[in-house]
């Protein structure tokens, strides 16, 4: 007969593919928005958003190697960094929204060595960027204007989006495979997807 702390650790040791699976998944998605994110902040100059996105790949991996070895100190780091990266894409959230007294106009997100903007705000889906050279005189030549039309969402949405995204990526960890009706319907697409690619190459074999 079992004692219950043997039945316990005998139901993690069935679990433990799984649970290594799902997580696996759930870094690569992390790791791979992460780095879509910095792609366009590269492309923008936006050197806050660039360092914060270089941590959080770093870290993700880091969080992932803590779990699967049982590092209890790289999970404290993963689990605080976590805390903070949710808080910093609340702020650009907030920032992009001009929500208390902030303005997407500044450039705090350049630590204010450049006045880059955002990527999406010339090149977002439907953006027509054209060029315009003033035709006033004492204006120098090399100098232009730069206007943007047709654009199918505006530039700070498509930011919200992404710090949206990454939100709910960070948040996906600490949340139990979905039994009701509470638990979000993307999280539960996104764990069963993880659960049938793991089945389909071969981790539980």
């Amino acid at each position: 007969m079992l004692l219950p702390a043997d039945q316990d650790k005998l139901i993690l040791d069935e679990n433990l593919p799984v649970f290594v699976c799902l997580l696996s998944c759930e870094t690569i998605l992390k790791s791979l928005a992460a780095l879509e994110r910095q792609i366009f902040d590269f492309l923008g100059f936006q050197w806050a958003p660039i360092l914060g996105n270089f941590l959080q790949i770093i870290i993700v991996i880091l969080g992932l190697f803590g779990t699967i070895q049982f590092r209890p100190r790289y999970i404290v780091v993963y689990t605080v960094w976590t805390a903070l990266w949710v808080t910093w894409n609340v702020f650009i959230i907030c920032f992009y929204l001009e929500v208390g007294g902030l303005s997407k106009e500044t450039d705090l997100m350049t630590f204010n060595i450049s006045m880059h903007r955002s990527w999406w705000r010339e090149h977002g889906p439907g953006c027509i960027r054209r060029v315009v050279h003033p035709s006033a005189p004492g204006i120098l030549d090399d100098y232009s204007y730069v206007s943007v039309t047709g654009c199918i969402i505006d530039f700070q949405y498509l930011e919200v989006i992404h710090s949206a995204i990454q939100i709910l990526l960070s948040v996906s960890f600490y949340f139990q495979l979905p039994s009701d009706f509470t638990t979000p319907i993307l999280f539960f697409i996104m764990q069963v997807t993880c659960y049938y690619f793991c089945l389909l190459s071969g981790w539980f074999q």
